[in-house]
């Protein structure tokens, strides 16, 4: 049962490229040249959200970040896309595989790394004690602080992988209690199907928020 359950994570095998991971550039077939050419409700609605998250972005990041703004808002849109093509049936769910979540997680927080210790040496070493520590806890500080940082990639990459699988996980069970039900209780495990869909639709949304309001944040302390 188990293995069944979780053999709809699995990626196809092929002997050059998995066909399956095309899906993360999938949706790229919704979006035709006329979405970006011609000014339309949905081009109209797009450019909002666009504008609403280079604000947000901006003041993350700080006043002089108005181009960096657009790197967040793609990483956002990618990730959003990517969960929202994992609900439809028969489309690989690429976010709830920690290759592509440390895809996008490790690169990032490297260059971030890389940048601030090379360019604002001095701010990143005081990063590692925060005020008004007492002397006697500053190595402990450092240590803590040393290790929360390490592990920021992993934690970004492995709560998007898991709030995509526990979802699927969840409709797949119920999906599969279908046949073995009364037909009278039919109707409940579809209302609740749509439900869950309801909210894995909002978790995708939010997952890919969080995911790139952490990159950002990650961003600006390098600054």
């Amino acid at each position: 049962m188990m293995t069944n359950l979780f053999s709809s994570f699995d990626p196809s095998t092929s002997l050059f490229f998995p066909m399956n991971w095309l899906s993360t550039i999938l949706f790229l077939i919704f979006l035709p040249l006329s979405f970006w050419l011609i000014p339309t409700r949905s081009t109209t609605l797009a450019n909002k959200v666009t504008m609403t998250l280079h604000k947000e972005f901006k003041t993350l990041l700080g006043p002089g970040a108005n181009g960096s703004t657009f790197i967040f808002i793609t990483l956002f849109s990618l990730i959003l896309y990517n969960n929202f093509l994992g609900l439809f049936p028969y489309i690989f769910t690429s976010t709830s595989h920690l290759v592509m979540t440390l895809t996008l997680a490790l690169p990032l927080w490297l260059s971030f790394m890389i940048f601030g210790w090379i360019n604002n040496t001095i701010h990143m070493l005081a990063h590692l004690v925060p005020q008004g520590t007492p002397p006697v806890l500053m190595p402990f500080m450092v240590c803590i602080e040393t290790i929360s940082n390490i592990i920021r990639p992993g934690t970004l990459a492995v709560r998007l992988a898991a709030n995509m699988i526990a979802g699927h996980l969840l409709m797949t069970l119920l999906g599969n209690t279908g046949p073995s039900i009364p037909s009278s209780l039919m109707f409940l495990l579809l209302f609740t199907q749509i439900l869950l869909l309801i909210l894995e639709s909002a978790v995708a949304i939010i997952q890919s928020y969080v995911f790139a309001v952490l990159s950002s944040l990650y961003s600006s302390e390098v600054n």
